[in-house]
């Protein structure tokens, strides 16, 4: 018995709807992807098979099939289910929702809630879900594109079993393609529309791992074709296309991971992967002053001292891509990455800075020594101030013989100069600068 009276919408949608709707598999058999976690006794697979009511977060990339596999597991298990978005919905509804659940199970009714885009609700707005999930009365589906460890609360995470979903293969977005095409039902089947395998490669490589962006791609290529011999070409498909959509969240997880890739392909020398990386960022929207100031920091925390004029070239790329914008400041920003990619490296000053300030976290904070500071007035000479201090133009090889740190850090050394680059020259001067000191003590 159920008070909603909601069951899973898996039945064929009308010819109206969008081809990716009336494709959504009805079954685990039908569904494409996630072998790891559906594959015969993986533990999805294996926790479906044996109705166990656990709540679940399903995080992935958009369109690899995290609602239909909630609708599927609620087919399934005969649950009712309830969806909601998380952009539309209000969390007043939702706790309604959830205490009609709770009637309706004192009458065996079970109840799946899907929550689409569930880290857009507030820690205040998951904290409601947290007795319901608790006591078994709901069974909680959250979708997410963003990493459940940053975006849901810790409480509501324990609750529940993660699974990552991957995106998928283009062998795999082809096999829904093919498909498509020969559904007579809920597909292309009736229309006698043909594709050649190019065409459809084009799709698949196009959508990224997104099913609903390559069926989406299908359909209006499949209108294109109606008028031109029903077949659909490679130029057919690109004209549906029109522009590449790269998986991109300038706040998101993927916001980091590719300016995180762009980094470490500097830091490890690798101008071809390092060009490619800036490459998706700017291509997919990325704002390209935020990537300047990504790269102005990777010339100071990795390349140094060991080539100074590094800072200097992405300063000037900064301002280059100010001044001209995108597209015609992007080779400017290519130009500083491919340098800083092949510059010779360095983090002993970002290191050292690290060990100054660990220090001046830790260690008392002393007074700055006597000998040090100016005497602008007669009280100030006659405490001591400015005694003992030498002029060091004064003295032989412009170096004196004289303490610059507070008592408790004498002799303390920061910075260690490779021997990349010019941070080589600033190695043997330094030893050149020590070996006058002796010689003076």
């Amino acid at each position: 018995m159920s008070l909603f009276g909601n069951t899973p919408d898996l039945a064929t949608p009308a010819k109206s709807a969008p081809l990716a709707e009336r494709m959504r598999p009805h079954t685990l058999d039908e569904y494409v992807g996630q072998e790891h976690l559906l594959g015969p006794g993986k533990p999805l697979r294996v926790q479906i098979e044996r109705d166990d009511a656990s709540s679940m977060i399903f995080w992935g990339p958009p369109g690899v099939g995290k609602t239909t596999l909630a609708k599927i597991i609620a087919e399934t298990t005969k649950a009712t289910f309830i969806e909601f978005s998380a952009v539309l919905s209000g969390i007043k509804e939702i706790k309604q929702v959830m205490a009609d659940s709770e009637k309706a199970s004192t009458y065996g009714s079970r109840t799946i809630l899907f929550i689409d885009e569930i880290h857009r609700f507030n820690k205040a707005q998951q904290d409601a879900f947290l007795p319901y999930v608790e006591r078994g009365t709901i069974r909680l589906i959250g979708a997410t594109t963003e990493n459940p460890s940053f975006e849901i609360i810790s409480a509501l995470l324990s609750r529940c079993r993660v699974y990552t979903l991957r995106a998928l293969t283009d062998e795999q977005i082809l096999h829904l393609l093919e498909r498509a095409l020969a559904d007579e039902t809920r597909g292309l089947g009736d229309f006698g529309i043909e594709a050649s395998h190019e065409a459809l490669e084009l799709l698949a490589n196009y959508a990224n791992g997104d099913a609903r962006h390559a069926l989406n791609g299908l359909e209006v290529a499949a209108r294109l074709a109606q008028s031109a011999k029903s077949r659909i070409t490679k130029e057919i498909a690109t004209e549906a296309l029109q522009q590449r959509v790269l998986l991109y969240d300038k706040q998101g997880e993927e916001h980091y991971n590719l300016i995180s890739a762009l980094h470490k392909s500097v830091r490890n020398s690798d101008a071809d992967a390092s060009l490619y990386w800036l490459g998706r960022m700017l291509q997919s929207g990325e704002d390209p002053m935020y990537v300047a100031r990504r790269v102005i920091r990777m010339a100071v925390e990795d390349i140094g001292l060991a080539s100074p004029e590094a800072l200097n070239l992405c300063l000037s790329a900064k301002d280059a891509m100010d001044f001209l914008g995108s597209p015609e400041g992007d080779l400017a920003l290519a130009q500083a990455v491919a340098y800083l990619a092949l510059a010779p490296k360095s983090n002993a000053l970002y290191t050292a800075y690290g060990e100054v300030l660990s220090d001046i976290e830790h260690t008392r904070a002393e007074p700055v020594p006597l000998h040090l500071r100016n005497a602008p007035t007669g009280l100030m000479k006659n405490l001591g101030y400015g005694k003992d201090y030498k002029y060091a133009h004064d003295e032989a090889g412009r170096v004196a013989d004289m303490e610059c740190l507070p008592e408790s850090l004498r002799n303390r050394t920061y910075y260690h100069p490779t021997n990349e680059g010019r941070e080589k020259l600033l190695a043997q001067r330094m030893e050149e600068i020590r070996k006058i000191k002796e010689a003076k003590g």
